[in-house]
């Protein structure tokens, strides 16, 4: 039977070509079919693959994540852009890592998505999804939206906003985390909910747990309608009416992990964290003293 991985590189970057190649020829080397991906791509037009190989930020890996989610397929995400969280290894190391990827030598890291569900005034429905977060945004830059928030079918507040986020874990370090949400440890399955300039007294951060259901209803009486966006692709209008859930799913993302590091060591590398003064455990007397 022959073995596929799918390619998805970011086509903009002069710096993927170079890396791409690479991971072309290892695979090859590694008697791995290589199927690459446009933008336009869709889960349909792609023969089977067992794994894949994401060069780009984490918009490309983003992408990806459309192509693999609901399948057993890991993402081995190679950073070419600038924080890369979701990315696993540097250009430099592709050689290695494509190696260790086709023979197996990898963990696999599962992320928690979310389900978007819109339910129009006139009861239509639509659903979408989210790796990182489904993120509601006024339409009218002049207006605000009204909202009301509720959680596990109870009203919670209402206020005047720019918009909401609505993050997983893994989207905690996006959107959210800009805009003043926490930091979620990765295997936290739960839901961050940041408002956006609300006009409103209660207007912090919630973490909800895995299973809450958050709602967001547009007023009647709001300035503008709205629309929500998830991981910055896939978009769905919200008219004057319109509610919103947002629920952690049953089906996660899956990523290859090639390096052991806890997710605190991935923080300090990413975001260049001062850790000047640390001794660690080793650093502890007998009595537990420093």
């Amino acid at each position: 039977m022959t073995r596929r991985a799918l390619v998805v590189r970011h086509s903009g970057r002069p710096e993927a070509l170079e890396a791409t190649d690479a991971v072309l020829r290892a695979l090859r080397d590694a008697d791995v079919e290589p199927v690459t991906a446009s933008q336009d791509t869709t889960p349909e037009e792609l023969p089977p693959f067992e794994l894949a190989v994401v060069l780009g930020g984490d918009g490309t890996i983003l992408r990806a994540a459309e192509l693999t989610r609901g399948t057993d397929v890991p993402l081995l995400g190679v950073n070419l852009g600038h924080v890369g969280f979701l990315a696993e290894i540097e250009p430099a190391d592709v050689a290695t890592a494509v190696r260790r990827l086709t023979e197996g030598d990898y963990a696999v890291e599962e992320r928690a998505t979310l389900d978007v569900r819109v339910v129009a005034p006139g009861g239509d429905v639509q659903d979408c999804w989210a790796l990182n977060e489904a993120a509601l945004e006024k339409t009218d830059p002049a207006r605000m939206i009204e909202v009301v928030i509720e959680v596990d079918g109870r009203p919670l507040s209402s206020f005047g906003c720019d918009g909401l986020v609505a993050a997983s874990a893994t989207g905690s370090t996006a959107h959210a985390f800009s805009a003043g949400g926490p930091v979620l440890w990765p295997d936290v399955r739960g839901t961050v909910l940041v408002p956006l300039a609300a006009h409103t007294l209660f207007a912090r951060p919630l973490v909800m747990g895995p299973s809450s259901v958050l709602a967001v209803e547009i007023i009647e009486r709001s300035p503008s309608t709205a629309v929500v966006t998830c991981d910055g692709r896939r978009q769905l209008p919200l008219a004057r009416g319109t509610r919103l859930e947002v629920r952690v799913s049953d089906v996660p993302v899956r990523f290859a992990r090639l390096n052991p590091a806890p997710f605190t060591t991935r923080l300090v590398q990413k975001f260049d964290l001062p850790v000047v003064g640390w001794r660690g455990a080793r650093g502890l007397d007998e009595g537990g003293a420093r």
